[in-house]
């Protein structure tokens, strides 16, 4: 026997399936969502193959480019230390990603599993510490640096960067860790395995897409880094791509449009590389985040 209020439900949403509807309430909205979101990643590319003469010509079309150039790509990459910024940045945010998840795996599943006295306390502080701001904390931390002798090192961002990228995975992690039952471990507990072992042979296999989930958002954070690599990094050949675009390519009050676009854009190549790679796991990572 049917029911006749998912019949209603039928009719009463068939007026979205007329094309003239779904313009106005999917595919317009779409679109300017899409416009938004990609404008200026379009604003850049264009900036960075236009000539200097269009670029300071104002009779030319802002939004189009005549004579494209690549000038300030071959500017960028062999005038510049931007290869050396690069190799920077990405071995300190994939070094920093590893050691900040491999602590927040062990933290997350100790506050959501072995359920010690104080464990939702020490759950809550670790939010809290992930609020703090990044601006309150460099001042204390480039004391810490200077006093260790790492100033001006990669490792002085490799072991600072964990602590605003630990907080914040454990905190995701613990949401993912939360969704997972515990009878599997309950059960594996009953058949004589230790903790060690369900973690690694039972916990991890399924958390997979929220370790993704946090790995990603971890190297996102310490790839835009910009405050700690602006203050305990001074020469050029030790920057990272935010600092060194921004300190190199701007001398005084002149802006270098062309390499500081091209910069921008094949800075965040790798970032939307990663993200289009692993979007179904990082999707169902955010998703199972958040289950209570």
């Amino acid at each position: 026997m049917s029911n006749p209020n998912s019949q209603v439900d039928t009719v009463g949403m068939s007026f979205l399936d007329s094309l003239p509807r779904k313009m106005v309430t999917v595919y317009l909205p779409l679109l300017v969502f899409l416009i938004v979101l990609l404008f200026p990643f379009y604003w850049m590319a264009i900036t960075s193959v236009k000539p200097e003469t269009e670029l300071l010509s104002r009779d030319g079309n802002p939004f189009w480019v005549i004579k494209p150039t690549l000038a300030h790509f071959y500017k960028l990459l062999f005038e510049t230390s931007y290869p050396q910024w690069l190799w920077n940045t990405v071995l300190v945010s994939v070094v920093s990603t590893f050691v900040s998840l491999a602590a927040s795996v062990f933290a997350a599943y100790a506050i959501e599993r072995l359920r010690f006295t104080g464990s939702k306390q020490v759950g809550l502080s670790i939010f809290l510490a992930y609020m703090v701001p990044p601006s309150i904390l460099f001042i204390p931390l480039a004391n810490v640096v200077f006093n260790l002798g790492l100033f001006d090192t990669r490792w002085a961002l490799i072991l600072t960067y964990p602590t605003f990228l630990i907080p914040f995975c454990t905190w995701l992690l613990m949401g993912y860790f939360r969704s997972i039952p515990a009878e599997l471990e309950e059960c594996a507990l009953i058949d004589g395995a230790n903790r060690w072992q369900i973690l690694i042979k039972i916990v991890l296999p399924l958390a997979v897409p929220g370790l993704i989930s946090a790995g990603i958002f971890a190297f996102t954070l310490s790839w835009n880094e910009f405050i700690y690599a602006l203050t305990f990094i001074s020469s050029s050949e030790m920057k990272t791509l935010p600092v060194g675009v921004v300190t190199e390519l701007v001398q005084g009050d002149v802006y270098q449009w062309g390499p500081l676009m091209a910069g921008a854009l094949l800075g965040s190549l790798p970032v939307a590389f990663i993200y289009s790679f692993f979007v179904e796991y990082y999707v169902s990572g955010m998703t199972g985040s958040v289950k209570e």
